[in-house]
Parts: structure tokens; C-alpha cells; sequence
């Protein structure tokens, strides 16, 4: 471990190799920049982007590779602050902030920044209440921390399932979001964009784990921010001449409030928006009909192009009619993904409301519901970004408790680069739309709507004159959330290295959180199951195999998830939130701050949070009301969304947790030891009696 003189020069060798890193990726940039003008095609600029980013990667986990225990684990205890909080603002930009947050401003407005907010608060949680304490412990997982605390067999197991439950369905999103990715940049398919992501994510974390995810993330996090910052201050200085687009964005918020003052009031846009609420109502009847609903649709499709082509109608009329038979699903499954999608998008549509308005609704009622949903989800962000296993494991990689203390304010500031500039991107983003798109003819619509129409059968994008009046309105323009982002480059009508430099800067961050989830799974069955609970005999090269064979087989489960697309990536991910919350942030918490919390109790706390939690997703959420062949009208607990389900569960697993502690027997002074000797650093500021243990 580097001490004194030597962790000095390490750290300077690191700045210069990264800073060189840098350095390159900007010229390479640029260099594609100098090959467009000079007529190089877009789909070779895409493939080059590809190469050499997850060759970049692989490279990076070719050269970390060990079969060291600690190296594999917790990447040798070595690494500082600086780099560390790089790599975990690399592991906590998700796809869900680089591509799906500006998708859920531009859509929400003022209601998400409940995600900026709940995920910035979360990192202060995490700062005072979590990761001094998880350093000082020291060892490698957070099963680890629970079954020292608690004891016996009974609480690992629980923990082990929860850090599973939680972590899989938040890498889901990410493949889901690299298959996105990988669609537009390549023209492949979704399916075979997902198998090109997976291959990228296992080279790096199956040959070194955490030692090569680490310095994998810091490299992608240097891709990240150029690839969020760059087009933002290009759009900044195209509307104002002033780079700098969290100064200027507010003219943008005024014209887009002069605009939507405009479009609202216009009885067109009013009639569309009811048109919206009944394709959205019929939609969700299709898919509760399953599957009898998608052979009648097939039928339908059939006899309207049968009866054109009878009627010898105009042959644009015929194409037409022929696209949208080929485009009937071909099963259940692909039917249900692709009428959620359809009717989320329609949903989103209906709902619009003015960008800056505060917990919008058509009445009393349904603004308090506003805004019992902006708290819940601001409550549900914040504990869960305390309890994501794969985020609070970064903190076992520093030196020292005070260099992971250090490490939460480097992720912080890190973070704050992106997510201060994501509100303004939506902004200039709608502002493009009303001004280029809405009330523009249909005759004339831009390139990028045909080139986004055309990915996965029009689920993405698609703008119809649903009235025939030949004049694009908002509500004829049903975009999904998690192109705004994607399609920004085209959208502002920057040159395609823009797009391919943000479809780069996206699968860097897909991948990178989906490395340190998948390498979450894989050690919770390895290190916390195989070795903690069956064989404390393997070895510790055996341990380590058995975590790659664990990691290839999560991940092919994961792609095959995602393949389903189960929802956008924002409710993924968020979910994957509620259930850390509900089942690891009461046990995690008062584990260390609390003696009295027993083993018994931690164990039903946990089940009861994640139970309630789960539940009340299962019951509300389309998808996996569908999944669990869940019938009838969906009903809201207080009008709380699916989304954000912990803020039952979490409740519910502290009250039981606390109540069963309580009627629980005194701490022991084994454990009543271990608890100060977290809670109360010594002089040399290193854990003496539980690290590695």
C-alpha cells in the first residue's frame, strides 16, 4: 500500500497518465472531427468511437488482471481520494443520469429535480452516516459488514439477496441502455447492441475486478463529463454567444413559458391531448388482453392493407398500412415491452404541462399529489443512494477512513459537473422543439424525425398528424425519455461527431456502472455465498474463478432481462433505489449507530422492507403487473407512484427492526467492541481488529 514519499509519486503518476489519457481522447476526437468534414461516412465515425473506447477498456483490464484477493476485491486498499471519487461519480453516472435524467427534466420540468436533489443528498448520507465507518471496517463486501455485526448464517443470506435483488435490476437498465446506445451509433439491432455492451462490460471486470474496474472508471469518467459538458456549451453558445449555459439557460426557460402559453391555449393541442388519454386507455386494454389482443391486432393490420390494396387506395397509403403489419409484435412478450413503451409515451404526452410549473395538476387534488410524489421520491433517491451495495463498496478501496471521507467529496464535486448542467440541457432541448418542430409542416419535417422513427419500429420517436391539418402540435410529437438526450446532437443540428461523441460518452457510463454491478452480484455469490456460508476452505484463486464464472452467467441473465425492455432506464434504476432503501438503509444504519439492533431483528426488518416494497411495485407498476399477471384497476397508495415504493418499505423495515431490537436481548460485548471501534476512529485512523478478518 502506498505510505509517505511513495503514495505521493504515485498519485502524481496517476495524474499524468490520466491527464495524458485526457489529452489523447480530445485529439481523437477532433481528429474524427477533421475526417466528417472531409466526407468520412457516419456509420465508420460510429464504429471508430466503439474501437476505441472499449478497446481502451479491455486494454486497461488486460494490464490489471490479478487473481489477488484483495486486488480482485477491493482493488488492494490503494487508492486515493481524487480517484476514487472519479471513478465512483463514473460508477454512479449510470445510463440513467447520462441518458435518461435531461429526458425527465424535458418531460417533468420543475417535478425532476426531485432526482438531482435526492441523488446529490444521498451522497451527504452516505458522507456522515456510511463511509468513514464501512473504511474503518475494512473487508470487502457489504454481506461481509452485516454478518460481522449481526452474526450467524440467517443475516448474510437476507443481505446477499437483497444486494442481488437490488443490484440486478439496476444493471438491467444499464444493458438496456447500452443496447439504446449501440442501436443508434451502429444501426445494429437492439438485441445485438446488448451482446456488443455485455462483451465490453466482461472485459474489463472478469480479468481484474475491482482493481480494473477501478482505473476503467476514472478513464471513463474523463469520457463522461467531455461527452455531457460539450454539447450543452455548444448549445449554450449557439442560443446566447456565451458558453456557459447554467448562466444563460433562464432566456431559454422564458421563451419556452411564452411558447407553451401559445401551444396550451389553442383548442387543437387540447382535442389532441384527449386523443393521447384514449390511446393510452386502449393501450392498456390491449395489453391486459393479452394474449387474445395481439392476435385481433394482427387480424386488424391484415384486413386494413387487404382492403386498401382492394380498393386500389394510393400506394403511400398501402406502404403504410404494410409497415404497420410488419410492425404488429411477434409474441406476447415483445407485445407487452412494446405497448408499455407506446403507452408511456402517450401518457407523457396527455400530461404535459408548463416546464416551470411547481406540483402541476388539473386540480387541488392532483397538485398535492404532485407533491407528495416529489418528497416521497426526494425520500426514496437519498436513503437509497446510502444503501446501493455497489456504491458503498467503493469505500473499502481507500487508504484510509480519512481518504474515504475525501473520496465523498471528490464524488460530489464530480457528480455536481454533470448534474449542474443537465436542467439547462432540457431546457435548450424543448426550446428547440417548439421553436423547429412544433407548428412546423409535415411536409417538412427534419431528418432526425425519420432517422429516430425508424429505431425499433417507431417505439422511440414517433410524429403523426393525427388530425390532418398537416401541422405538427405537441401533442402529435410522442417522444420516449430516454432519446432526448441521444437525439440532442441532431436536434440542435450540430455536426454527427457530436452525436457519436455523446452515444460515446453514454455506453461509457452504462458500462462503467454495469462493470461495478455485475462485480457486485458475482463477489455476493462467490465471496458472501460459496466462501462465507458453504467451503471457507476454497482458496483464494478458486474464489476468484468461481466470481468470473459468476459474473459471465449474471450477465447473460441480466441481457436477456433487458431484452424484454421492462421499462425506461430512469424507473429501473429508481426502483433498484427503493429496494436498497427498503432492504439494506434501516439494518446498514442502526447496525452502527444503534448496539441494541439484534440479529433476529435485522433479519425481519430487512424481509419486511423489501416485501412491502416489492409488493406495492408488483401491484402498481405495468410492467410487472403484467409479469405477475396482475388484473384489475391499479390503485395507489396516497397516489404514490411505483417509482417510489420505499417509502413504504423503508418505514416498515425500521419499525420492525426497531421493535424486534427492543424485545431482543442486550448487545454482547463482542459486539458492543466492534461497534465503538467503527464508531470511534484511533490515532493511526486504519481499522486494527476487523480488517480482512
Amino acid at each position: 500500500m502506498p505510505a509517505g514519499a511513495p503514495a505521493r509519486e504515485f498519485n502524481h503518476r496517476l495524474k499524468r497518465a490520466y491527464g495524458l489519457f485526457a489529452l489523447g481522447f480530445i485529439v481523437f476526437v477532433l481528429g474524427l472531427a477533421m475526417a466528417e468534414r472531409a466526407g468520412l461516412p457516419r456509420v465508420w465515425i460510429g464504429y471508430a468511437f466503439i474501437a476505441a473506447t472499449i478497446g481502451m477498456y479491455a486494454v486497461i483490464g488486460a494490464v490489471c488482471r490479478t487473481t489477488d484477493a484483495v486486488e480482485y476485491y477491493v482493488a488492494g486498499r490503494r487508492v486515493p481520494a481524487m480517484f476514487n471519487g472519479m471513478a465512483t461519480a463514473a460508477d454512479w453516472i449510470s445510463a440513467a443520469s447520462f441518458v435518461g435524467l435531461a429526458g425527465t427534466l424535458y418531460w417533468s420540468g420543475f417535478d425532476g429535480l426531485a432526482f438531482v436533489m435526492g441523488w446529490t443528498g444521498g451522497y451527504c448520507l452516505v458522507a456522515f452516516f456510511i463511509a468513514p465507518y464501512l473504511s474503518r471496517f475494512g473487508r470487502f463486501t457489504i454481506p461481509d459488514f452485516f454478518a460481522a455485526r449481526y452474526g450467524g448464517a440467517t443475516v448474510r443470506l437476507i443481505t446477499i439477496f437483497a444486494v442481488m435483488l437490488c443490484s440486478f435490476v439496476y444493471v438491467v437498465a444499464q444493458i438496456y441502455g447500452v443496447g439504446l446506445i449501440l442501436t443508434r451509433l451502429t444501426g445494429v439491432s437492439f438485441e445485438i447492441g446488448i451482446f456488443i455492451g455485455l462483451s465490453g462490460m466482461l472485459m474489463c471486470s472478469f480479468l481484474g475486478g475491482m482493481k480494473a474496474v477501478t482505473w476503467t472508471q476514472v478513464a471513463q469518467y474523463i469520457i463522461i463529463i467531455i461527452a455531457y459538458i460539450t454539447p450543452v456549451m455548444l448549445l449554450s453558445f449557439k442560443h446566447s454567444n456565451l458558453p456557459i449555459p447554467q448562466v444563460v439557460y433562464g432566456q431559454a426557460l422564458q421563451g419556452i413559458a411564452e411558447r407553451e402559453k401559445q401551444i396550451f391555449d389553442d383548442p387543437k393541442e387540447a382535442a389532441l391531448r384527449q386523443h393521447q388519454a384514449a390511446r393510452a386507455a386502449t393501450l392498456r386494454a390491449m395489453i391486459d388482453g393479452l394474449p387474445e389482443s395481439l392476435e385481433r391486432e394482427r387480424i386488424r393490420s391484415r384486413k386494413v392493407l387487404d382492403d386498401l390494396r382492394a380498393a386500389q387506395a394510393p400506394a403511400s397509403d398501402i406502404a403504410r398500412a404494410g409497415k404497420a403489419l410488419r410492425n404488429v409484435p411477434a409474441n406476447v412478450a415483445t407485445a407487452r415491452a412494446a405497448w408499455n413503451s407506446e403507452m408511456g409515451m402517450a401518457l407523457n404526452v396527455e400530461q404535459a404541462h408548463a416546464h416551470a410549473a411547481v406540483f402541476p395538476g388539473k386540480n387541488q387534488d392532483a397538485s398535492d399529489a404532485a407533491r407528495r410524489n416529489f418528497i416521497a421520491l426526494l425520500f426514496c433517491l437519498m436513503l437509497g443512494t446510502a444503501g446501493l451495495p455497489h456504491i458503498l463498496t467503493r469505500y473499502y478501496t481507500p487508504p484510509s477512513v480519512k481518504e474515504a471521507r475525501l473520496s465523498v467529496f471528490w464524488s460530489l464535486f464530480f457528480i455536481f459537473l454533470l448534474y449542474v448542467s443537465a436542467p439547462a440541457l432540457a431546457v435548450f432541448v424543448k426550446y428547440e422543439i417548439y421553436e423547429h418542430l412544433v407548428g412546423s409542416e409535415f411536409s417538412r419535417l427534419p431528418a432526425w424525425v425519420a432517422q429516430w422513427s425508424r429505431i425499433d419500429g417507431g417505439s422511440l420517436l414517433s410524429v403523426v398528424d393525427i388530425n390532418q391539418d398537416g401541422i405538427v402540435q405537441l401533442a402529435e410529437v410522442a417522444m420516449h425519455p430516454d432519446i432526448i438526450m441521444l437525439a440532442m446532437p441532431e436536434i440542435a443540428g450540430f455536426p454527427y461527431i457530436i452525436a457519436g461523441l455523446v452515444a460515446a460518452g453514454g455506453l461509457a457510463a452504462a458500462l462503467s456502472t454495469a462493470d461495478s454491478l455485475l462485480l457486485t452480484i458475482a463477489n455476493a455469490l462467490s465471496h458472501d455465498l460459496y466462501y462465507g456460508m458453504i467451503n471457507r476452505n476454497v482458496s483464494t484463486a478458486n474464489r476468484v474463478a468461481i466470481s468470473k464464472m459468476a459474473l459471465m452467467l449474471v450477465a447473460s441473465a441480466a441481457a436477456i432481462v433487458a431484452s424484454q425492455r421492462p421499462g425506461n432506464i430512469l424507473f429501473m434504476v429508481s426502483a433498484a433505489f427503493s429496494l436498497a432503501a427498503s432492504g439494506l438503509f434501516p439494518a446498514l444504519v442502526l447496525g452502527i449507530f444503534w448496539k441494541r439492533t439484534s440479529r433476529a431483528a435485522a433479519s425481519l426488518g430487512m424481509m419486511t422492507g423489501l416485501s412491502v416494497c416489492f409488493y406495492y411495485m408488483s401491484i402498481t407498476h405495468p410492467w410487472l403487473r403484467d409479469l405477475f399477471f396482475v388484473k384489475g384497476e391499479i390503485k395507489l397508495w396516497w397516489d404514490i407512484q411505483p417509482i417510489s415504493a420505499g417509502i413504504f418499505g423503508v418505514p416498515a423495515g425500521f419499525a420492525v427492526t426497531v421493535l424486534a431490537s427492543l424485545v431482543s436481548p442486550k448487545a454482547t460485548d463482542q459486539t458492543s467492541a466492534m461497534v465503538d471501534s467503527i464508531r470511534y476512529p484511533g490515532a493511526d485512523d486504519k481499522m486494527t481488529g476487523w480488517r480482512d478478518g
